[in-house]
């Protein structure tokens, strides 16, 4: 049937109404996309130049006592320890890179985006030096007064695969960690929580079998966040420059990986006994500031005034050689 004159040019002036409407609505819709684009890189910026102008005061220098430097094909990576959370196991790690054990052993297990092991013979994957295996420091007990200070800036499932419980997460020396609330240690007979550091990405744990006291010299470096070993392996350390260099380690498992060539660990030495000419100066911005709380406050502004999950906030560091 053929429409009427009168209704054909209703149709196409309500067509070209709607079109119209359409247009102007994406327009708007381009113009506020890019008000927000321009607004988060603001504020972005605003996260820079908070560290910028941050007083060398909010800078922590890192110990070359507490330092490792492990040198690899893709170059170097600078770890710092933490013996506060894992005393024993970073006195293991101390005793085996002073022997010389890791020079010239494999990256023998690398999984992408999870982790890069490493301490294994070339013709042994399984190697590991004669020595006791480690008693498990998952997590520490700490007091009130304590001079472990974490900052509790948001609420985290401690570990997905054990359940829904949650813990407090936060900072402690520009290292990503978590606690059980500080108020609970009043109300505890023992006056103490439990605290431990995070798997975030850049995190050196020990390795270990099924048997949580089986650490013995190997470890491993995160390369992704893996929330499942939270709680459940120890953590003794975190890398401060170098990340580049762990990613750039060969993907594969020794034994499983057909063709599969693994990088060495060229040599693994303390940034204290290297010449001063081959040493990094690296400072941490330190997080228990007013600068970084400034700094939280910024990145908080720019992610639509959220703040990330703490794997996903950077810890400013500065390099220099």
């Amino acid at each position: 049937m053929t429409m009427p004159l009168a209704s054909a040019l209703l149709k196409a002036s309500v067509s070209a109404f709607v079109l119209a409407a359409a247009a102007c609505a994406e327009a708007s819709s381009d113009a506020g996309t890019a008000e927000t684009a321009a607004d988060t890189t603001q504020e972005a910026s605003a996260a820079d130049q908070i560290i910028d102008d941050a007083p060398q005061a909010a800078w922590r220098a890192v110990d070359p006592d507490d330092l490792l430097v492990i040198s690899t094909r893709g170059g170097d990576i600078w770890v710092e320890l933490a013996p506060e959370f894992a005393p024993d196991h970073v006195a293991r790690i101390r005793e085996l890179v002073g022997q010389g054990f890791y020079d010239g052993k494999v990256w023998h297990r690398v999984i992408r985006d999870f982790m890069a092991q490493g301490g294994g013979a070339s013709d042994n994957a399984g190697l590991a030096a004669d020595m006791d295996p480690l008693q498990a420091e998952f997590v520490i007990s700490r007091p009130m007064d304590t001079d472990i200070n974490i900052t509790e800036l948001q609420d985290r499932v401690i570990n997905p695969r054990e359940g829904s419980t949650r813990a407090r997460a936060g900072f402690w020396n520009g290292f990503p960690a978590s606690t059980i609330p500080m108020a609970q240690a009043g109300i505890r007979v023992d006056g103490q929580v439990e605290s431990w550091l995070l798997h975030c990405r850049g995190a050196a744990a020990m390795a270990r079998t099924t048997d949580p006291n089986s650490s013995i010299s190997q470890f491993y470096i995160t390369t992704g966040n893996p929330a499942h070993l939270e709680a459940a392996y120890t953590v003794w350390g975190r890398v401060r420059a170098g990340q580049d260099a762990v990613d750039a380690i060969r993907v594969g498992t020794m034994g499983e990986t057909m063709g599969f060539r693994p990088d060495f660990i060229i040599s693994a030495r303390m940034a204290s006994e290297l010449p001063e000419s081959e040493r990094l100066t690296i400072e941490v911005f330190d997080t228990d500031t007013p600068d970084f709380a400034d700094y939280l406050d910024a990145v908080q502004a720019s992610n639509d005034g959220t703040l990330p999950d703490v794997c996903d906030i950077e810890i400013p560091v500065r390099i220099t050689e």
